[in-house]
Order: structure tokens, then C-alpha cells, then sequence
């Protein structure tokens, strides 16, 4: 054996005790020596040492420890920093395998360091002694005030900081001696804040912390003031600030977004939302409209005149449309809708982070890459043109976490009552996504069961009870607007889409670069793949899927859960892929037949936001820098094409003043309608806006929402079937070709106004006005009348 090797050997110290202390004269004495009272008789065999951690005392603490003569003993000067600060030199002066940290009250006697340490036998790097856990043992209890400080401490610091651990303060604590000289050497914070940066450390760096319940009694003398508190809140947001700073990227992300429309709302219009931003504004309009009137706000008549609109069979955001009626009534629907989508978009992408934190990595870079990923994939993007309700996906992380915790069956009474409730919400944000969610967590459940069998069979029975008991939860809640639904008036059974290009991804459409990508996107490629801008649901380009398949094959062995995500991501691309595939055995099934299948595509997006994260966390770890520099290069060129371009946006056409001086009023006596030439559907929907302009004060006919096709035939439609009226004007105003107007036109034309109980006609400027002008003046017999920006004909006269 070398001379080096022998040094080594002698140095060594099984156990380092740690104790800070700032003018403990009275109560370090005591301390020491039941510490070495407790060592001498447990620890015969090892090496130990006391290392008092002074605080700049101005006592005697100092002269007390080296009053001892004893070599175990010794203390090393701070800086009067505070506990923190404290605890950082005195770790770092240490050489122990491991590393117990007590205060100098010991108000935790040295015999609870043998749970401490079963715990670390079992393979923890740490062992937190608890106050809190069932089991722990209290004797003389402090100040009911300060008591109570200490336990909303706790659950600000669970709520932000470190959760799983119900009590981090308890100064008793045994760590990995390696890892705490690590994490302490990490750490910034000078106060008692400390314990939470620390435990944070060992969360992030995927380091078991296991929380013990220990005796613990109150001892007089605390050092702790009650402007520590208010430190300890600073330093609390300190650690928040990694947080809090990827939270305000995912605005800025959003912000730019929608950065063409979010500062003007009511004068842009987004040119790919089609006619769908006409149509999602006039939802929470009407919804609004409802429930200051104090109407059903699951049912309103103001479009499809006679018949009505069943909004809970229209995806009309109930869960959001109803709260935010005020900020609609005082401002409008444009600034509600731009609220929702972009503050909902940011908060989809906060939620992904906080679940992929929680339950995958510490490392909040990482995290935050993943997050992005998750909430800003190119299908999000394309249906952030114009549906809310695949963008507002915040409570799905949330769900998911959920039904995670009833794997475990912990607390299955509370887990499953905020389950149900969360569904329940979901519910009226969403059902399609909340239908899309439900698939991806199967898949993953599937997945995961074959990598790991015998946890996911340990954890089948909490979860289907936790399930069961959600269920009873979530569908008291949720009955009655279901049977509205599919039983109400206006109800339908399911929509065809057919089978037109993007109702399926293809191979192609999966790894295609997306239409507003920023550096390598096609429109006409994107666009012959796809519905329209608005159902771009896949798009994901072949980068990212080289970068997925590496990130699986790298991380097979090391990462079950890697394997599941992949195995979910590449299920989910094949059922987007629709019939004759697996997708197959559920198309026509209740519930999928209304579901067009290129949107199961954006499943992959969650579950590749956490591979990505996965792979970030592993190679900020890689100590090699060039090796590392050179794989996070790799990364970021493969995601590169997924930044999006702002959405496009242009200047909204002025509503005629008609509309919005209220001339419109003095045309529509005992209930009766306004008739857009042509009627509004799905390809027009203009005369909606001019509707949510005028307050809703009228009705009209036609119009843009589902309803069933009618006579019998409960199969949904987008828009009305069209009368003889309708069909004629539609017909004239796309084609320009006037038609012949004779006695049974006239006869069809007198039958459709009375079934709308039309009080006029209104023809807005558009193509092939004076075509139409001409044509309602045959169907009407006499000219119309131009009125402030309009042509109108007053059936009264």
C-alpha cells in the first residue's frame, strides 16, 4: 500500500455531525455532550466528528467547543452570514461517509439518528427527520403562533419549492456525505432557507430523499425573529426565480404568437382561423348573453333561427365562457378570446412543466425545453389559429398527476374526489382533448405495464378504485349537460368527415416541416396534407424524429419510462394514420366517430416534450464538455424548424354602422329576425360579428355551429341545411351568375321569410353585391333602401 493510500485510509470518518450555532453558549454545551455520550456508546467501532459550524458568535460558543480538547471536536469559523452560510462552511470542512446536520438545541435527541440511518441502508441519499409524518413523536410543543408560522412555512414550501416532503425545517437530517458536500458547495441561500434549496438539489440530481418521523420537543432560547420570515419568503422566491423565468418565457412565446393580434383584438382578424374566430367569439358572446339574462346557457336561439344552437353539443368552453362573462360584457368577445388563447396557451405550457419537473426532472432547463415542446408543437400551433379548446390544455398535466397518484394509493379518498372534479372541468374546456388525454394515458399505461410489470401491477388495483370512485365524482356533474347533448333539442348522434386529404396523417404529413415554421416551412406542400390551416395536426418533421428515435436508443437500459414514451409517441402517429391501420377497430365506435383522426397526432406532442427533456437532463450531467456542447448542438438544429412564425393576422372589415349605431332596431318588432343576404354558414360567417357588434340584440337564421341534418336524420352537420332562400343567395354570391326569379320563387322566397320570422333583408358590401342587390329586389318586389353602410328591405312595408 502506498503512503497515499494509508493517508486516505486514516482520514477517513464514518459519521460527521454538523452543528451551526450562533451564540449557544447555554445550549451548545448540553448538546455536545449527549452527541458524544450517544457516539461513544453506538458508534464504538467507527470514527466520528463534531464540526460546530460557528455563526459569528459573540458569546463564548467558540472558547466552549475548543475548551474540550478533544480532537473530534473542533469548530470553523463563519462569517455571521446566517444558518445557511453556516452550514455551507461547516460541510464543507467535513470527511464523513455521511454527514448528520442538527441544531444546537438538539430538540431531536441523538438516538432518532438510528431511523435516520436504516433509511440511507435502504439505498436514500438523504434522511429528513420529520415533525409531521404519523409515527413522529412530539413532547413540548412552542408558541401556538410560532406554530402555526412553521406550518404555513411547510406548505409554502411544498406548494413552491419541494414537494412529497412534508416537513423540511426539522433540523435533523443525515445525508450522503459526498452528495451533501455536493449540494451544500451548490447552494446560494445564506438564511434557514437552506434545508429547501438543499433538498431541491437532491430532487433535481434524481439523488432518494426519504422522510423519517422522529421525537422532537420544543427548546427554549430560538434564534429564529420574526423578520426571518420575511427572509425566508425572499429566499423562497430565489428559488423560484428558475420557475417563475420559464413561466415568463412561455408568455413571451405566446405573446409573439399571437403578436398580431393580441394588442388590437377587436380590428385583427387571424387569416388562417378561417371563419372559426367569427364563430368562437359569438360563443362567448352568446354565453354571456345567457347568463346575464339569466338564460340556460346550454341552449340559445340568437343564430339558426327557428331551431337554435345546442352549445353543449357546439364546443362553446363553458368552463371558461361562463366565468369570464364579465371581462366579455365590459369588453367584449374579441379581448376574451385573445385572453383565453394566449394566457391559456402560456399556462398549458407552465402546466407540462410543473408535471414534467414533478415526475421526470429536476433540471429546470430541461424541464422547460420539454414544456415548450409539449404546448407549442407545430398541430398546437396550427390550432391556435382558431380553437381554443386544443390550446386550453392546462388541466390535462394536472390529470395526469392525479391518476399517478392513485397508482400509488396513498390518499385515494381525496386523490379521486380532486380527480373527478379536474375531469369534470376538463369537461366543459374540452371533451375531444379530454378524449385525446384519456387515449394517450392508455397507451402510456399499456407501454409502461410491459416495461415494468410488477409495478404496474402493484399499482392496477389502487388505481381502478381511485378511478371508480372519480367517476362517481366527475358524472353527478356532468349528467345533466350530457344528456343535453345527445338528447336536447338540436342534438346529433356524430359527425362524418369523410375521408378527404388530413382527416389521416400519412407518413408524409408526419414528417413534413409545418406550414409556420420559421426557417423551413411550405404552405403548398403542408396544405395539399391537411384540411386546412387550421387541422395541421401533425407536421412534425423529420428531425425531431431522427432526434426521438436517438433519444430512445441512447436512454433504452437507463430509462424505462423513456421506453414507454416512445412506444406511446409511436402508437399515437399510427392511429392519426386512420383506417385500414389500428385506428380500424375504434372508428365508428361511440364517441371516436365525431373525432377526425389526424388530430390523435397530437398526443406525440406531450410524450416527445418529455423525451426531450429527458435527453437535456442527461446530457447536462455529461462531464465532458465537448461532448456535451457537441450532443446539445445536435438538439437544437433538430428543433430549430419547430419554431413557429407569428400567426398571420390582417385589419378586421369595419362592421357597418347599421350594426353598431343600433339603426338595426327599428327593424325588428315582437321577436322577429334579421336576414343576411346571403345567410351566414360556414364558408361566411361575417354576419356573426355584426351580430356580437349589435349586443346580440337580434336573431337571425343561418349560421356556423353543428346541429343534426333534420328530418329524421340525426347526422351532424356544420351550419343549417340550406333552404330554397339560402341556396339561391349562397349560389349567387359565389358564383356572380344571376338567376331567373319567377312566381314559384317568389312562392318558396314568402314561405322561407315566414319560417323565419324575417322583419328584413340586410345585404353588407361583398362580392357580387349588386348581383344579389338585383336578385332581392325581384324576390321582394320593390327596390331596397341604402341605409348607413347597408342595403336593407323592411318587410313591414
Amino acid at each position: 500500500m502506498t503512503e497515499l493510500d494509508t493517508t486516505t485510509e486514516k482520514d477517513v470518518i464514518d459519521l460527521s455531525v454538523v452543528v451551526p450555532a450562533r451564540d449557544e453558549e447555554l445550549r451548545l454545551g448540553p448538546t455536545l455532550d449527549a452527541l458524544v455520550r450517544h457516539l461513544d456508546l453506538e458508534k464504538t467501532a467507527a470514527r466520528w466528528e463534531i464540526v460546530v459550524a460557528d455563526d459569528g458568535s459573540t458569546d463564548a460558543t467558540r472558547e466552549l467547543v475548543s475548551a474540550r480538547d478533544d480532537p473530534r471536536i473542533r469548530a470553523v469559523a463563519a462569517e455571521g452570514r446566517g444558518k445557511g452560510h453556516a452550514l455551507r462552511t461547516g460541510i464543507a470542512a467535513t470527511r464523513g461517509r455521511r454527514i448528520l446536520v442538527t441544531d444546537a438545541d438538539l430538540a431531536t435527541p441523538a438516538e432518532e439518528l438510528a431511523r435516520l440511518e436504516h433509511a440511507l441502508a435502504e439505498g436514500h441519499a438523504a434522511a429528513v427527520g420529520s415533525r409531521a409524518l404519523p409515527g413522529a413523536a412530539l413532547g413540548d410543543r412552542q408558541h401556538r403562533a410560532r406554530e402555526l408560522l412553521g406550518k404555513a412555512g411547510n406548505l409554502l414550501i411544498r406548494a413552491t419549492a419541494v414537494r412529497g416532503i412534508r416537513d423540511t425545517q426539522c433540523g435533523f437530517k443525515l445525508f450522503d456525505g459526498d452528495k451533501a458536500r455536493a449540494a451544500f458547495a451548490a447552494s446560494r441561500l445564506d438564511g434557514w432557507a437552506i434545508d429547501v434549496e438543499v433538498l431541491r438539489h437532491f430532487r433535481e440530481a434524481g439523488w432518494p430523499v426519504a422522510e423519517v418521523p422522529v421525537r422532537w420537543s420544543h427548546r427554549p432560547g430560538s434564534k429564529v425573529r420574526p423578520l426571518d420570515y420575511l427572509r425566508f419568503l425572499r429566499d423562497l422566491a430565489v428559488l423560484r426565480r428558475p420557475d417563475l423565468a420559464s413561466v415568463l418565457l412561455f408568455l413571451l412565446f405566446s405573446l409573439t404568437l399571437y403578436s398580431g393580434r393580441f394588442f388590437d383584438p377587436a380590428h385583427r382578424y387571424l387569416t388562417d382561423s378561417l371563419q372559426d374566430q367569427n364563430q368562437w367569439e359569438w360563443f362567448f358572446a352568446a354565453t354571456a348573453d345567457n347568463i346575464a339574462h339569466l338564460r340556460n346557457p346550454l341552449f340559445t336561439d340568437l343564430q339558426g333561427f327557428p331551431d337554435g344552437v345546442n352549445l353543449m353539443a357546439n364546443t362553446a368552453m363553458l368552463g371558461l365562457s361562463v366565468p369570464l362573462a364579465p371581462v366579455t360584457l365590459l369588453f367584449g368577445p374579441a379581448v376574451t378570446l385573445s385572453l383565453v388563447m394566449t394566457l391559456g396557451l402560456a399556462a398549458t405550457a407552465a402546466a407540462w412543466y410543473w408535471l414534467i419537473v414533478k415526475r421526470l426532472v429536476g433540471q429546470r432547463g430541461a424541464a422547460a425545453a420539454g414544456a415548450t415542446l409539449a404546448a407549442f408543437a407545430p398541430p398546437l400551433v396550427s390550432h391556435a389559429n382558431a380553437h381554443p379548446n386544443f390550446v386550453v390544455l392546462f388541466m390535462i398535466p394536472l390529470i395526469i398527476d392525479r391518476a399517478l397518484r392513485l397508482c400509488t394509493g396513498a390518499r385515494p379518498g381525496r386523490d379521486a374526489v380532486l380527480l373527478g372534479l379536474m375531469a369534470a372541468y376538463q369537461f366543459f374546456l374540452g371533451e375531444e382533448p379530454l378524449l385525446l388525454a384519456a387515449m394517450g394515458m392508455l397507451l402510456f399505461a399499456v407501454a409502461y405495464a410491459a416495461v415494468r410489470p410488477t409495478v404496474a401491477l402493484s399499482s392496477v388495483r389502487p388505481l381502478l378504485r381511485g378511478l371508480a370512485a372519480a367517476a362517481a365524482v366527475c358524472l353527478p356533474i356532468v349528467v345533466y349537460p350530457l344528456a343535453w347533448q345527445f338528447s336536447g333539442p338540436q342534438s346529433y348522434d356524430g359527425i362524418d368527415h369523410g375521408t378527404a386529404p388530413g382527416t389521416a396523417n400519412s407518413l408524409r404529413a408526419l414528417l413534413t416541416f409545418a406550414e409556420r415554421s420559421l426557417i423551413a416551412g411550405d404552405a403548398g406542400a403542408v396544405r395539399t396534407l391537411s384540411l386546412n390551416p387550421t387541422e395541421q395536426n401533425a407536421f412534425y418533421g423529420w428531425p425531431l424524429a431522427l432526434l426521438a428515435l436517438a433519444i430512445t436508443v441512447l436512454l433504452w437500459r437507463r430509462r424505462p419510462v423513456v421506453r414507454a414514451l416512445a412506444a406511446t409517441a409511436l402508437a399515437a402517429a399510427v392511429l392519426s394514420m386512420g383506417p385500414p391501420g389500428p385506428w380500424a377497430l375504434l372508428d365508428g365506435l361511440p364517441l371516436f366517430e365525431s373525432v377526425i383522426e389526424s388530430r390523435v397526432a397530437i398526443i406525440c406532442a406531450p410524450a416527445l416534450g418529455m423525451l426531450l427533456a429527458l435527453a437535456l437532463a442527461e446530457l447536462t450531467a455529461i462531464r465532458k464538455g465537448y461532448i456535451r456542447y457537441t450532443a446539445l448542438a445536435a438538439v437544437s438544429l433538430a428543433l430549430l424548424p419547430l419554431l413557429p412564425a407569428p400567426l398571420k393576422s390582417e385589419p378586421r372589415a369595419a362592421t357597418p354602422a347599421f350594426f353598431t349605431d343600433g339603426t338595426w332596431k327599428s327593424y325588428v318588432q315582437g321577436g322577429e329576425t334579421l336576414v343576411p343576404v346571403p345567410l351566414a354558414e360556414p364558408e361566411n360567417a361575417e354576419a356573426l360579428h355584426w351580430q356580437t357588434e349589435a349586443g346580440l340584440g337580434f336573431r337571425m337564421p343561418g349560421g356556423y355551429f353543428n346541429r343534426p341534418f333534420g328530418d329524421g336524420d340525426r347526422t351532424g352537420v356544420y351550419g343549417v341545411p340550406l333552404r330554397f332562400t339560402a341556396s339561391l343567395l349562397r349560389d349567387i354570391r359565389y358564383s356572380g351568375v344571376a338567376q331567373v326569379i319567377d312566381s314559384a320563387a317568389r312562392e318558396e322566397f314568402a314561405e322561407d321569410l315566414a319560417y323565419w320570422h324575417a322583419g328584413a333583408l340586410i345585404l353588407a358590401p361583398q362580392p357580387n353585391a349588386d348581383v344579389l342587390r338585383e336578385t332581392v329586389n325581384k324576390l321582394v318586389g320593390r327596390p331596397g333602401r341604402r341605409t348607413d353602410g347597408v342595403w336593407v328591405w323592411d318587410l313591414h312595408e
